[in-house]
């Protein structure tokens, strides 16, 4: 890749029109590019640096994709949040604050410049390295099962709605903590409901009470930067998500959790309160990384 390569970073700067821009931190980064910061980081081959980075995603004049990665990351921070109450920003990084100059797009991009090529990849001699490319979404695997996990924690109420508390076991009833908490089981494209849910749950779900050891580990064993990530939501209650390898995990700490798994393509697992799920949800917010 780029890297330092002076040249790659002064072709990338020069007239380069921004498209758009994403935070790489500890606790706010692309999660289709791996499980925690680290593997994020890995994926563009940048050191995890603890302040993490803001990545630029535009075109030069050529047409050509470049991502320009600067240090600033408070700059990127203020460029988003003001495009996204609609208000125009002009993001213009300091040359000082540029690390890297990347070729390609690490993400899908769906706008291009006006007036320029449409857009392609960078010349090899213009690049130090194969360009970047977003992972590939259109079959079930890690890539997608993070974002299918990233979907539920945005459009949380819509998938909440479509699940019958009732269908999960309550304590006291003749099955173990672990499966008191493994829910009913539906669809990823958004029909998991109460059709699914009443015909009970997975007694014992193998998959389930795996994640929820693994989740279990984390609070003993710290695991990786960014593998577990709090977040805003309505009321006192927070967003939580957690990774792992072959799973994600998405709950809020007042109410129940989803799991998505590599292993079942496609699927979409609730997972009740039942008597431990509180407690391991507290114990992993406490240890989770919170944007600033």
């Amino acid at each position: 890749m780029a890297g330092t390569d002076e040249e790659a970073v002064a072709a990338a700067d020069d007239a380069l029109y921004v498209l758009t821009a994403v935070l790489l931190t500890p606790a706010k980064f692309p999660s289709v590019l791996g499980d925690d910061y680290p593997e994020a980081c890995a994926a563009l081959g940048l050191a995890p640096l603890a302040d993490g980075y803001g990545l630029v995603l535009g075109q030069d004049g050529e047409g050509a994709r470049w991502t320009v990665v600067i240090d600033d990351v408070s700059l990127v921070a203020v460029a988003i949040a003001s495009w996204d109450c609609g208000m125009e920003y002009d993001l213009s990084p300091d040359e000082r604050t540029v690390v890297a100059a990347l070729p390609g797009w690490p993400l899908l991009v769906a706008v291009a410049a006006p007036g320029v090529p449409a857009p392609h990849d960078p010349d090899p001699e213009d690049a130090d390295g194969p360009p970047l490319a977003p992972p590939d979404t259109t079959t079930w695997g890690a890539a997608q099962r993070r974002l299918g996990a990233d979907e539920i924690a945005l459009q949380w109420a819509i998938w909440r709605e479509q699940i019958d508390d009732a269908a999960f076991r309550r304590p006291g009833d003749d099955a173990s903590d672990a499966t008191d908490e493994a829910g009913a089981d539906g669809a990823a494209d958004g029909t998991a409901g109460a059709e699914e849910a009443e015909e009970g749950e997975r007694e014992g779900h193998v998959g389930i009470r795996r994640v929820l050891a693994e989740a279990r580990s984390y609070v003993d064993s710290p695991p990786p930067l960014g593998r577990v990530r709090s977040s805003f939501a309505p009321g006192d209650a927070r967003t939580l998500r957690a990774d792992g390898p072959g799973w994600s995990l998405v709950a809020r700490t007042d109410d129940i959790a989803f799991v998505l798994l590599d292993d079942e393509p496609g699927e979409v697992l609730p997972v009740g309160r039942g008597p431990e799920l509180p407690g391991l949800l507290e114990a992993l917010d406490k240890m989770a990384v919170r944007p600033l």
